[in-house]
């Protein structure tokens, strides 16, 4: 699975090369004569290579199911997409930088004319507009004026599909990035890739993509989290236990998220009937959905993600650490294992504030004296401090043996990785499932 991810992430990239194959062929060695003539090609060049990251970043966010599987889950998809999206912001900056630079070698006059031509050069005002797009609905993703609201970035992030297509257009009237035809050929190829994702997306998935099911229950495993049960009123979703899906709640009495969609991993076992998710308040959407009633319409996308390697075994021994509502991948695991009499020698490390704040301690408990082989070990922050390298262990003698799953806050997941790292236990050998701007 490793190899398989790395495999695809190399083939995004090396295929965001190809502008620049057809590109660096069409130069000429007098291009290279003098220096504006040097930062010429680089500007030009770096308009290629940012655009072709755009357009691939863009394909990227489909969220087509199954198509983050080779890429080892959505999560690991995504932060490709992010990385290419940050890239092509860069080099985008300085595309008419560069350009303005080479310009300058003719004279000032030159220079600013080619940043700030006349109104009536629509094709390089559409690229300052593609720009400036970019640059707004990628600030929430670096942080810019703190944590980004989740709803607020997902409605900021709904202009990129406007900046692919200003940038497309900026592109094709200048239309000199390459040898003659080889323009629209390439280009065209990279645009269908992107607006295909963006038309599934906001189109085509939410016609056929999405399954309707009703909350048939409503428990409350603590006082800040519900786990519902839906019930499919056509036909059912299929996943593997660990998957998450995308959620979106058509309860016109909540206080928020009504017809907002969020990721939520799946807390049943896929041999269950219906589906169970539980949600904890974190966030004004799912703080209203504590109050959900049975009956209420829900919508279901998915499923994502690829958390654990082989959920109906235990080929391999295991360490699972989780923390908060991180359990809920593993507690989806344990219920799919009991149901099919499976066991294997899995040491699970439950970090929690105190036995009171656990969740689901007392199913856990049941579900460990019932799976062959299986440990659960909870760690209690105020009576053992922040977990440590020597805890994992003293109770987990031949971790670097293991194939490890984490899943919990992020502060957790770097702490444990970090220890883990310091045993010897090797990096491909070392899981995580994050949710960050999903």
């Amino acid at each position: 699975m490793v190899i398989r991810a790395r495999l695809a992430r190399i083939l995004v990239w090396a295929l965001a090369l190809v502008p620049v194959v057809f590109f660096l062929a069409g130069l000429r060695p007098a291009d290279f004569d003098d220096v504006p003539g040097l930062l010429n090609v680089l500007g030009r060049l770096t308009g290629v290579l940012g655009l072709a990251f755009l357009l691939l970043s863009a394909a990227l966010s489909a969220r087509v199911p199954g198509f983050d599987l080779p890429f080892g889950g959505l999560t690991r998809l995504w932060n490709t997409h992010h990385l290419l999206g940050a890239s092509a912001l860069v080099l985008l900056l300085l595309h008419p930088l560069l350009l303005a630079f080479s310009a300058q070698g003719y004279g000032q006059g030159l220079a600013f004319e080619t940043l700030f031509p006349p109104l009536s050069d629509l094709a390089t005002w559409g690229g300052w507009l593609a720009l400036l797009l970019m640059m707004t609905f990628l600030a929430p993703s670096f942080s810019f004026f703190g944590p980004p609201d989740y709803e607020r970035w997902k409605r900021v992030h709904d202009l990129a599909p406007f900046a692919v297509i200003l940038a497309l257009a900026h592109t094709f009237l200048f239309s000199r990035t390459m040898p003659a035809h080889l323009d629209i050929v390439v280009w065209a190829g990279f645009a269908l890739l992107a607006v295909g994702a963006v038309l599934w997306r906001f189109v085509f998935s939410r016609r056929v993509g999405r399954l309707p099911y009703a909350v048939v229950q409503v428990d409350r495993p603590a006082n800040n989290v519900i786990e519902l049960t839906l019930e499919p009123k056509r036909r059912g979703l299929r996943y593997r236990a660990g998957n998450f899906v995308y959620m979106t709640p058509f309860d016109s009495e909540l206080e928020a998220g009504c017809g907002e969609e969020h990721p939520y991993t799946l807390s049943s076992s896929p041999r269950e009937p219906n589906l169970r998710i539980a949600i904890k308040d974190l966030g004004n959407a799912s703080r209203a959905l504590q109050s959900i009633q049975c009956g209420s319409r829900v919508t279901v996308e998915g499923p994502y993600g690829r958390f654990f390697k082989n959920p109906d075994d235990v080929p391999i021994p295991e360490l699972w650490i989780s923390g908060g509502i991180g359990v809920t991948p593993f507690l989806a695991r344990m219920r799919h294992l009991d149901r099919l009499d499976q066991g294997g020698d899995i040491r699970f490390i439950y970090c929690v504030q105190d036995e009171a704040r656990a969740l689901y301690l007392e199913e856990l408990r049941a579900l460990a004296g019932t799976i062959p082989g299986f440990g659960l070990i909870p760690h209690y922050f105020y009576r053992q401090g922040p977990l440590s390298a020597a805890f994992l262990r003293e109770h987990c003698g031949d971790i670097e043996q293991r194939e490890v799953y984490i899943c919990g806050p992020q502060p957790l997941n770097r702490l444990a990785q970090s220890h883990l790292r310091a045993l010897g236990v090797d990096r491909w050998s070392i899981h995580t499932e994050e949710f960050e701007l999903l």
